[in-house]
């Protein structure tokens, strides 16, 4: 068995501070981030959340309230969440426009195939009538020459 030296094989990567993470999965992430946050279901979430969180620090008791009425603290937590929607909302959006270039690309060569498919078939159906104009017109020219012959008798 012959043995591999060093050379031969690369070496690890050195460790990074820099945190390693697969693009591809942060941007099924951001989709259904993305897909989630555009449906009803959100919206009503959203709502309830924002509703309890003013009704319980508008009617409940003086020592229980967590954030008095300009509501600091709900603004903050509403600032954060925009903060990462936004871009993965965005990162979703430059998915899609990455997909839909990649199918309109793949629908025009389909479509260049189609169109010289259809040229061909068109030159093919000119092609077969000419040959069909000529058999019938030989066709005729025989039958009105044996016509022809038949009445000089």
């Amino acid at each position: 068995m012959a043995t591999i030296s060093k050379l031969e094989t690369p070496r690890e990567s050195r460790r990074s501070l820099r945190p390693n993470y697969d693009p591809e999965v942060i941007g099924r992430i951001s989709e259904a981030f993305a897909r989630f946050i555009g449906t009803a279901r959100f919206l009503v979430y959203m709502t309830v959340f924002v509703a309890t969180w003013i009704i319980w620090n508008f009617f409940a008791p003086e020592n229980l309230r967590f954030d008095e009425y300009p509501y600091i603290f709900l603004t903050f937590m509403l600032s954060l969440q925009a903060s990462y929607a936004a871009p993965l909302i965005l990162l979703a959006q430059n998915r899609q426009a990455d997909r839909d270039r990649v199918t309109s690309q793949e629908d025009r060569d389909r479509d260049e195939r189609n169109l010289a498919v259809t040229e061909f078939m068109v030159r093919e159906i000119a092609a077969m009538r000419q040959d069909l104009l000529s058999d019938i017109k030989e066709m005729l020219d025989e039958k009105l020459g044996s016509d022809s012959k038949g009445n000089a008798k």
